[in-house]
């Protein structure tokens, strides 16, 4: 981060903190009272500085952003559960072998389900591919514009931070603090790999610098994240911009959007507040005309 000039009246957090670690040993010295309230852990997690967590929890990756120079962003969301193709094949024949081994109907199941994800692993190399797209296309002559963000995570997350990675450019992903264990994907650039504690101040992150949003297949999360960006969008809290749902089929299945308008409690012109794509190609058209952006020649 940033460091303030050398010409300054009063010492630095840093400085302090550094005495503070000088002081002789006493019992008043070592008792929890005497710590600075800054380095003093058990003061920083008690409830009523959440405030001050929140705080710090939005300051601290927009610092990192600036520092970085990071202009805008493309969000990709998706579920972190659909695979490559080479590891939904893998696991495909796993199950197949077994199945001839013992065809009972937890194994049939087991089947079925991957099968499916052989068959939805195409979204995954789609978002790789369509990272890679944006990050050609705007990661260049020493900006950082449209850098891919994500949640951090693998699945859909983890393939477009690999194929922002595989492009030689940046990408950013925002991790959340689960009770069940979530280690950031390889593919993100580590200085803009950032851990959140509360969704709502990731969901900021998401939007702060974002000029489009790519929705693919997912579950409660990314519908959280979609349906919130749609609300902020239609009460105008935040500015327009293509936001994409990848998969028509999967999307029209799962929500139907046209009820809404039939039952009043959306209006017609709210279905234009989203379109669908089914390829890296339709997305990155949507967000290159959106933005004013042309695809460098081959």
């Amino acid at each position: 981060m940033s460091k303030s000039g050398d010409k300054k009246l009063f010492p630095s957090a840093h400085e302090d903190a550094a005495a503070s670690r000088r002081i002789v040993p006493t019992r008043q010295t070592e008792s929890p009272a005497y710590r600075l309230a800054f380095l003093d852990d058990e003061f920083i997690l008690q409830d009523e500085l959440r405030p001050i967590r929140l705080q710090l929890e939005l300051l601290k990756p927009e610092l990192l952003m600036q520092e970085n120079a990071i202009e805008s962003t493309v969000v990709i969301f998706g579920s972190a559960r659909l695979k490559d193709r080479e590891s939904a094949q893998n696991e495909l024949n796993r199950i197949k072998k077994q199945v001839r081994e013992d065809p009972s109907s937890a194994l049939q199941k087991r089947l079925a389900a991957a099968e499916r994800a052989v068959v939805n692993s195409r979204y995954y190399e789609e978002a790789r591919q369509l990272a890679a797209i944006i990050s050609e296309n705007c990661q260049c002559e020493g900006r950082n514009t449209h850098v891919v963000i994500t949640g951090g995570g693998p699945g859909i997350m983890e393939a477009a931070n690999r194929g922002a990675h595989e492009a030689g450019a940046k990408s950013i992903g925002l991790n959340i603090v689960l009770p069940h264990e979530q280690a950031p994907n390889e593919y993100i650039t580590p200085e803009l790999c950032f851990q959140f504690h509360y969704f709502a101040i990731r969901k900021m992150h998401f939007l702060i610098r974002a000029r489009a949003l790519v929705a693919f297949p997912g579950g409660f999360g990314t519908l959280d994240e979609l349906f919130e960006a749609l609300t902020l969008i239609q009460t105008m809290r935040i500015k327009s911009m293509p936001v994409l749902l990848f998969g028509r089929e999967f999307w029209q299945r799962v929500v139907n959007f046209e009820s809404l308008v039939e039952e009043g409690t959306i209006s017609p012109e709210d279905l234009d507040l989203f379109s669908y794509v089914e390829t890296a190609q339709e997305a990155w058209t949507h967000i290159a005309g959106f933005n004013g952006l042309a695809r460098k020649p081959e």
